[in-house]
């Protein structure tokens, strides 16, 4: 259903000395807008071959932040069984189960361990979501963290939308019986020299300083799920209707109008729930979602990013977050779950970039559970 050379962009990272490439996925809607139900579409046919696989088993999804979040949680929604996603960022009163993303700008990742003691020992398969599996080195980290500590007869098992993974990576995972899920099969041999060819010539914003500024409105949404914790498929699903229905309430929306839906670093289901939502009722949507990936961006047409603003974090003002190829729209819906003491900066330093594209009308969704 989908080819490589259709789906994918290959992207030069900054400063990275570990890989010099991101593949980017212009259907996922994370560093590139995409209509809503193209990136839902492509989940929906990973989650078919998951559930086609694992028919009357008891699973345990794991989305991988931030990239996979919405994957993740798509996926659980459609098999309506429990889901975790790990996190970067810090949720109070919890223990950690920590591993690494050797090859990410931000290599610590963490599982909250009271919600895993909870979780393992009713799962038949734990399954990680992930966007592109490339050797495989990340997934393997966790796993044998939770065999060292929960000693279960749990299974395992990677469903990612492409798989870069070379023979030796694959006959690992094969001698350790877990099964992999995938959309498309990727050939990573040639990506370095192409990420090395690019120019790296787009338009780079910095909106770094402290500047108080107002939103349009904002929102307050309630009955938050926040899936860094355990949850459940179908109780997401609730919730993100109850969501989008409290914004429905309040908006009114014309028909001709253009929009752009935006989530926030590892926050990107519900806001894709909602553009998705949006969209099915007539409206022309765009979503995507700040990130914390410093990306290279290029002016070339073959490039998949051309503009990047850099801004402070909602979640943490004194971390960098980006946000790729912004433009105009008549309407636009920031939808967060940080909490509002730790996102003003952030909130005015992207809310800037917005209004330098001359966005005038832009909403504060805040969903959280302050």
């Amino acid at each position: 259903m989908y080819q490589e050379t259709e789906l994918i962009g290959i992207a030069k990272r900054e400063n990275n000395k570990k890989r010099n490439y991101l593949v980017v996925n212009k259907l996922q809607g994370k560093h590139v807008p995409v209509e809503p139900k193209l990136a839902l579409t492509m989940f929906k046919e990973l989650a078919k071959q998951v559930k086609k696989d694992n028919e009357g088993k008891r699973l345990l999804l794991v989305g991988f932040a931030e990239t996979a979040t919405a994957i993740g949680a798509a996926v659980a929604a459609y098999l309506n069984c429990d889901y975790i996603q790990t996190t970067r960022e810090h949720v109070e009163q919890v223990n950690y189960l920590f591993f690494s993303e050797a090859h990410s700008h931000a290599v610590e990742q963490k599982l909250i361990k009271e919600d895993m003691d909870v979780a393992i020992p009713l799962a038949d398969r734990i399954i990680f979501i992930e966007d592109e599996v490339t050797t495989g080195n990340t997934i393997m980290n966790i796993i044998h963290e939770i065999e060292q500590k929960y000693r279960s007869r749990v299974s395992f098992a990677v469903a990612s939308l492409l798989n870069g993974m070379d023979e030796t990576a694959l006959r690992k995972y094969q001698e350790y019986n877990i099964s992999m899920y995938y959309l498309v099969k990727t050939d990573h041999s040639q990506y370095e020299k192409i990420a090395d060819n690019y120019y790296g010539d787009g338009s780079y914003t910095s909106i770094m300083q402290d500047l108080t500024c107002h939103y349009t409105d904002e929102l307050l949404c309630t009955n938050a799920v926040n899936a860094r914790r355990l949850t459940q498929g179908e109780v997401m699903q609730e919730a993100c209707v109850g969501l989008w229905n409290q914004i429905n309430a309040k908006y009114v929306f014309d028909k001709v109008q253009s929009i752009l839906v935006l989530g926030t670093e590892e926050f990107m289901y519900p806001a894709l729930f909602v553009a998705d939502k949006m969209e099915r009722s007539g409206l022309r949507v765009k979503f995507h979602a700040t990130t914390r990936s410093p990306i290279t961006v290029s002016s070339e047409d073959s490039y998949p990013l051309h503009s990047r603003y850099e801004l402070k974090s909602f979640y943490d003002e004194e971390r960098v977050t980006y946000l790729y190829d912004l433009e105009q729209y008549d309407q636009i819906f920031v939808i967060t779950d940080a909490a509002r003491n730790n996102s003003e900066s952030g909130e005015n330093s992207l809310l800037m970039a917005l209004k330098a594209k001359n966005n005038k009308t832009i909403h504060l969704i805040r969903w959280c559970l302050e």
